[in-house]
């Protein structure tokens, strides 16, 4: 599996990405005011500048995955885990999120969120280590779970 830093250049894809995998969550909870679903390229490009971004390359040179994360002092923080649609279940995910916690150098925790009633999700960051400490409401249909997970 080919994990690389993302470039500008790959931004719209991973846009398009993200809305494309997001679209199944936006469906699960009837609501497609949600944030990844909402985001415009200028947003992204400012996450490009404040955060970390990596994208994993399928072998015919596709972006199918992709992950955001920065921190924070001793905290850090992993947002919008993306996998194509297509590519889901085969350890995409996993493989992300590793290379993302490797990246956070001296972190005393980590910490994410993830849709409420978004199962799969809550049980890949449970076997990852990450155990649920809060729900957020987030809109009027969605809460958010804050996940966290306790490093060295």
């Amino acid at each position: 599996m080919n994990i690389r830093k993302a470039t500008k250049a790959d931004l719209p894809i991973i846009l398009a990405l993200q809305k494309e995998a997001f679209l199944s969550e936006a469906l699960f909870y009837n609501d497609f005011n949600i944030q990844p679903l909402q985001q415009t390229i200028d947003e992204v490009e400012q996450e490009f500048r404040e955060k970390e971004i990596l994208v994993t390359i399928n072998s015919e040179g596709t972006i199918i995955g992709s992950v955001r994360f920065c921190q924070k002092d001793s905290i850090g923080y992993i947002g919008k885990l993306i996998v194509s649609p297509m590519h889901q279940n085969k350890g995409i995910g996993r493989a992300l999120m590793s290379e993302a916690e490797i990246r956070l150098k001296n972190v005393t925790r980590i910490e994410l969120f993830t849709g409420e009633k978004s199962c799969k999700n809550i049980h890949l960051y449970q076997t990852l280590g990450y155990t649920i400490f809060d729900i957020i409401p987030e809109t009027d249909t969605v809460n958010l779970v804050s996940m966290i997970k306790k490093m060295q």
